[in-house]
């Protein structure tokens, strides 16, 4: 098989699709951790300004979102279909509340009366809960394994089959660690009572990802034995774990220091490190069969010609820097705190 720089397309591919969905994750989990503590604010100002503080990103931020389903889809086609067809009725919701999402944070102030705001704030609030929700139940099944066939198609007939116990696990420790990283940005962008009152929101979403990791990774332990041979055959990528223990342990030293930009690093470090111990988990595999590991997609019976992955590979050379680029420039222009007595920053 032909290879870049000693590793083969499939892989490349395959460390792309990873750094784009690594991207999202950073960048939608804060504001989708922002609209999970969204109804806890009682005023109407305090509200308008959490809104604020993430209404020039947001649209930007699902970008690296269409991108990096559109990469899985262009290298990786039949674990694409058969994803999809598997968590149809995870991935239909997830559509749905990034729609009402969206409409959500537009509609809020077209009109003053309290109850349509009130509507709108629910809505928003409601969606950015079952978005961090859902993308954890899609990993966590990703990562339990699915009944495949020989052709790769999905074999499960129940409705909420996605379900499963380490889904739901995976979905609540998402929801807790975006709303954690949701609430380190907030403190960034806010000051006065609002900021006091998002400095107890964070402890305890300190303490509800701590929690919900911990009993994650647990269950992991005692009931996905299939997870763990990876870092038992290579003793070395014990480091990521370790990285992974070391990155959550020094958040909370940074926010009792009140250096909340070194703890939202983290927090980002924290989501990537993360997503790294996802992927060496699943390589080469993308979505393991379960019972019948035989039928396993892999990124090698899963990619398109090596021809698509070199001309696509050049695409990503001259997107990827754009990309950042532009995310770049966005937040470098509406950095700041917010200023509640005006229309913006």
């Amino acid at each position: 098989m032909e290879t870049l720089l000693g590793i083969d397309y499939p892989t490349w591919w395959f460390l792309v699709v990873g750094a784009l969905f690594s991207g999202y994750a950073i960048l939608d989990g804060f504001d989708f951790g922002a609209g999970a503590w969204h109804m806890l604010f009682k005023q109407n100002t305090s509200r308008e300004t959490a809104l604020k503080a993430i209404d020039p990103t947001w649209h930007g931020n699902e970008v690296w979102l269409v991108i990096g389903g559109g990469t899985l889809f262009a290298g990786f086609p039949v674990f694409y279909g058969t994803l999809f067809s598997a968590m149809y009725t995870p991935f239909i919701l997830f559509l749905l509340f990034i729609i009402f999402r969206g409409i959500s944070i537009k509609f809020r102030n077209m009109e003053h009366m309290p109850w349509w705001r009130t509507m709108w704030d629910w809505s928003y609030s409601i969606s950015s809960i079952m978005l961090a929700f859902l993308l954890g139940v899609v990993l966590g099944n990703i990562l339990n394994g699915m009944p495949l066939d020989a052709n790769y198609e999905y074999t499960g007939r129940g409705f909420f089959e996605f379900l499963n116990p380490f889904s739901i696990l995976v979905g609540l420790t998402s929801l807790a660690l975006f709303m954690m990283h949701g609430a380190i940005y907030l403190l960034l962008k806010t000051e006065g009572k609002l900021f006091d009152r998002i400095q107890g929101f964070l402890k305890k979403g300190m303490v509800f990802f701590i929690v919900a990791y911990i009993i994650t990774t647990g269950y992991g332990f005692l009931f996905l034995d299939h997870l763990l041979v990876v870092f038992e055959e290579n003793k070395i990528l014990f480091v990521v774990p370790f990285l992974v223990f070391l990155s959550i342990a020094n958040v909370p030293r940074l926010v009792s220091k009140k250096k909340y930009g070194w703890a939202f690093i983290f927090t980002s470090i924290t989501i990537a490190l993360l997503l790294v111990v996802v992927a060496f988990e699943l390589y080469p595999r993308l979505l393991l069969s379960n019972p019948s590991i035989e039928n396993s997609i892999t990124i090698y019976n899963a990619a398109a010609s090596i021809k698509t992955l070199k001309i696509m590979m050049g695409f990503v050379a001259i997107g990827g820097p754009l990309v950042l680029l532009y995310s770049y420039f966005v937040y470098k222009t509406f950095w700041g705190k917010v200023k509640t007595d005006s229309e913006g920053y």
